[in-house]
């Protein structure tokens, strides 16, 4: 198993940045790839950006530019820098966690707002 806790999700101007984290914690040896996903109210939870250990990182297309996944192994996180935001970004963050067969893991998620 694998525990994952956001963390950094707050309310943000328009045009403010945001820098989201995901500490994990487990079974993290087995983790085939993580990622960053987002669900705006009344709206289906959709991709920010997936990294693969191989394949890099992958990035929703109209994020791209504005949005960057990075790691620091040493600690077992995963950050999410979000600049340039706009209303629109308003939504739940989640991260997760793929162990292959072992299926998906998730956090709990973190609230950013993003409104002036």
């Amino acid at each position: 198993q694998v525990q994952l806790v956001e963390s950094g999700g707050g309310l943000v101007q328009p045009g403010g940045s945001l820098r989201l984290s995901c500490a994990a914690s487990g079974d993290i040896g087995n983790i085939y790839s993580m990622g960053w996903y987002r669900q705006a109210p009344g709206k289906q939870r959709d991709l920010v950006a997936t990294y693969t250990s191989g394949l890099g990182t992958n990035y929703a297309d109209s994020l791209k530019g504005r949005f960057f996944l990075s790691r620091d192994r040493a600690k077992n996180t995963m950050y999410l820098q979000m600049n340039s935001l706009k209303p629109e970004d308003t939504a739940i963050y989640y991260c997760s966690a793929n162990l292959g067969a072992e299926g998906d893991y998730w956090g709990q998620g973190t609230q950013v707002t993003v409104s002036s």
